[in-house]
């Protein structure tokens, strides 16, 4: 967290005076000599920054340099210069039509059309009055523009108390355009202040009678405002969260973060639940020297529907102790089963059903000068626990739990040129309560060792890699099979040889120059059958069709299964490159399998072992493509064919056209025949108003101090169709409107959590260009579920301070 959401506007206001203990730019040559009197005036180049003078005797020491269309000079008294002067002390810069200086005070007063530029910010007024050295005095009816991310505004008055320290009164801050004063008129939103006290010194700044007006209405309002002037975190309150859905109703929540100490702060959410009553959520994050984590805890003492407390835990951790050892750690739990489906926003993965909880410690180490060879190893222990949240629509199998799992990993590089890689473990499998009781699946202990010794040799152009392993397991303990007790140990090897060639040439297609590579690739296994099926199956399951899957010597995942095996595994990659960038043009493979006898370990149809020997001498093929040359399009294509039905079983296919900034469509069709259709489209398009070219951004379109807020309306979406049961499953539809100075975005999400239940969720907010995001974030649904889609404003310039950083 840094800066506080109005921090960087009350900052603005007030901080014409230049840091404390900055580091001097050097001046430019043509500042190096004075004018004299009625001498032409000098273009002299801005200096690019200002900072405070030196104290004591060095800062009396600086020259003076005054130009002038005409100088009037007592010595040692009083100097006075009019039209277009520009007054220079070290890195202090005045420009105005009239300037007095008076030595013996060391007090310059500027009059009519004074300026003064700092930091990318430009001040102006009617008159300044300022003690050089002791940078104390005045600037009247001041505007300021902050050129780096374009808003401004004005005050009454600027006083200069000293070095470090500004007080602002009646000061406004804006990014919009403004209005003549004497219209009457606002700004379409404005950030209003009594007083404003900087103690750059201090790194405080306070601000009384702060308002923040958008349409010339109040929406937020604080007697007393408190906060950090530089990237320092500081304590206090963060602005409110909204958000709408239709289990909980209305969610309002209200964020104080306590900054704890430089590597420690933590997060408290209270929050009002309209239809479930008070809550708070709560975020606790350390960083030390050797270890670093976070913790959320998220409590519902009387959930009014539910008619129960509830709540959720979040720990993550992890620790470098020394010495090669490392800990780790990633707990998730909550109160009920039906948490996933009140809370979505509470999720925390790709499976919010299925909540881990993981614990382990490891120490890594080298091998070296042994007759092992160079190489390096770990040694760990750890432990694996499930919640799952079960539903009466669809119940989920847990996987196992495995407490404890301890093991040794080993990988080097002996002499000769051979590559030794070994995995041995030993495991206590279980199940959750519930499911150890209710399932006739077994439970037991299973130690392992998986190894391998390899010998690639490479050319140039070709590689070969003969590879001999061998995958032992045994099994002992209480199994709930049918044959009831079982103590079985078994041993499987397999050897493969991996060869293939890349070859590249120069060729030019569509008028680019290109590089064209052809990748052939085979790999060559041969595995004996050894009968599985009366052993047990913790973690083995059959791999995704694909080409990374195709290229192994193992049909399965996991330990529990070994596919026998004689067959050979061919295919090519071909790939076209431009010469210039490197940049990937077109991709096409294609990849297929071979039997030289029948496979009779292996997977089911749906993934799981067991299933009836396999006699299909070719497998399906599997044909993948991409490709970025039509501009503005991007194409991508896998398909698995099948030779025996002479159809595709699973098919992925998918198009995004993006002709310029801000507009991106995509669609994306998936089917896996028998079994589910799909079809995914996503977008972000301008629907109404002026959308900056190429190359320019969203910024373009309205700008602080003139011109106008010329809105363009965005529509945001995504949904997810299954052709197979003719219904929407998860959507997502918005608008945004980009006004310039501000942006509204309003989102609403559906998310399936059933095959007739849904939860809606409505987000809100409202982008003060400039100085802060209010009310719910949909960003992080837009950036997660639209491919392309991007921020009408950078993160780095308005709005930076949205989503962290405290205002007490």
């Amino acid at each position: 967290m840094t800066h506080p959401t109005l921090a960087l506007a009350v900052v603005a206001i007030a901080s014409a005076a230049p840091a404390h203990g900055a580091t001097e730019a050097p001046l430019p040559p043509a500042a190096a000599a004075s004018s004299g009197a009625g001498a032409a005036p000098t273009t002299l180049e801005r200096s690019p920054r200002l900072v405070p003078l030196p104290r004591t005797e060095a800062g009396r020491r600086l020259p003076i340099v005054l130009q002038a269309r005409t100088l009037t000079s007592q010595p040692d008294l009083q100097t006075v210069a009019e039209g277009e002067v520009e007054f220079r002390r070290g890195g202090l810069v005045i420009r105005a039509d009239r300037l007095a200086y008076d030595n013996l005070r060391d007090v310059a007063s500027a009059t009519g059309g004074v300026s003064v530029a700092r930091d990318g910010a430009i001040y102006s007024g009617p008159a300044l009055e300022i003690a050089v050295q002791r940078f104390e005095g005045f600037f009247l009816e001041p505007q300021f523009e902050l050129t780096t991310v374009g808003a401004g505004g004005r005050a009454d008055r600027i006083d200069f108390l000293g070095a470090g320290r500004t007080r602002a009164i009646n000061a406004s801050y804006t990014s919009c355009p403004r209005p003549d004063p004497a219209s009457g008129e606002e700004p379409d939103w404005v950030l209003k202040t009594e007083r404003i006290q900087l103690d750059l010194d201090a790194n405080e700044g306070i601000a009384e009678g702060a308002q923040l007006r958008f349409k010339g209405v109040p929406i937020l309002a604080m007697p007393s405002l408190s906060f950090p002037i530089s990237d320092e975190r500081k304590s206090g309150w963060l602005p409110p969260s909204i958000n709408i859905d239709n289990r909980s109703g209305l969610i309002v929540s209200v964020p104080w973060y306590w900054n704890i100490a430089p590597n420690r702060d933590a997060t408290i959410a209270p929050r009002v639940i309209t239809r479930r009553g008070l809550g708070v959520d709560s975020e606790f994050r350390y960083l030390e020297r050797r270890h670093e984590g976070a913790l959320r805890l998220d409590a519902l003492p009387n959930d009014q529907v539910a008619k129960r407390s509830r709540g959720s835990l979040q720990w993550l951790h992890e620790g470098s102790p020394g010495a090669g050892w490392r800990v780790e750690a990633d707990v998730s739990r909550v109160s009920d089963d039906g948490w996933w489906k009140d809370f979505p926003d509470s999720s925390r993965g790709f499976m919010p059903r299925l909540l881990a909880g993981r614990a382990g410690v490891e120490r890594t180490f080298t091998l070296g000068g042994s007759w092992l060879g160079d190489g390096e190893g770990s040694v760990y222990a750890r432990t694996l626990q499930w919640q799952v949240l079960q539903d009466p629509e669809s119940f989920i199998a847990s996987p196992y739990e495995r407490s404890p799992q301890i093991g040794l990993a080993l990988r080097t590089r002996a002499a000769g040129g051979l590559e030794l890689a070994l995995e041995t473990e030993f495991n206590r499998f279980t199940l959750p309560e519930g499911q150890a009781r209710d399932s006739n699946r077994p439970t037991g202990d299973r130690w392992h060792a998986v190894g391998s010794v390899s010998r690639p040799v490479r050319g140039q152009g070709w590689f070969v890699v003969p590879k001999l392993g061998v995958n032992a397991a045994v099994y002992q303990g209480t199994q709930r099979l049918a044959s009831g007790i079982v103590d079985a140990r078994r041993a499987i090897p397999t050897f493969s040889l991996d060869l293939g060639l890349e070859l590249e040439r120069s060729a030019v297609f569509f008028g680019r120059e290109l590089r064209q590579t052809l990748e052939p690739r085979m790999l060559i296994v041969n595995t004996p059958y050894k009968a599985q099926s009366q052993l047990p199956n913790y973690d083995s399951a059959g791999k995704d069709f694909n080409v990374v899957s195709l290229f192994t010597d193992n049909a399965f995942s996991g330990v529990d299964r070994v596919s026998d095996a004689q067959q050979l595994t061919g295919g090519f990659t071909t790939r076209l490159v431009d010469a210039a960038s490197g940049a990937e043009a077109l991709r096409l493979g294609l990849v297929q399998r071979v039997l030289l006898r029948p496979q009779r370990v292996a997977p089911q149809a749906d993934g799981s072992p067991d299933g009836p020997p396999l006699e299909q001498r070719f497998s399906d093929a599997l044909l993948v493509g991409s490709t970025s040359v039509l501009p503005g399009w991007t194409l991508d294509a896998a398909v698995q064919y099948s030779p025996d039905i002479q159809r595709s079983v699973r098919s992925i296919l998918g198009a995004r056209y993006s002709p310029g900034p801000y507009r991106t469509v995509g669609a994306t069709y998936r089917l896996a025949r028998g079994l589910s259709e799909q079809l995914e489209v996503g977008w972000q398009w301008p629907v109404w108003g002026a959308v900056p070219g190429a190359g320019q951004p969203a910024s373009a379109r309205g700008g602080s101090g003139g011109g106008s807020c010329k809105g363009a309306w965005y529509s945001v979406g995504r949904f997810n169709y299954s052709l197979k049961d003719s219904r929407l499953t998860d959507s997502i539809l918005g608008f945004e409107y980009d006004a310039g100075c501000w942006i509204a975005r309003i989102v609403a999400e559906q998310l399936s959590t059933g095959r007739s239940q849904a939860t809606t969720r409505i987000l809100v907010q409202l982008e003060l260009v400039g100085l802060s995001r209010l009310g719910s974030n949909p960003l992080k649904v837009l950036r997660d579920n639209i491919p392309g889609y991007r921020l009408l404003r950078d993160d780095s310039a308005g709005g930076r301070a949205a989503d962290a950083g405290p205002t007490p």
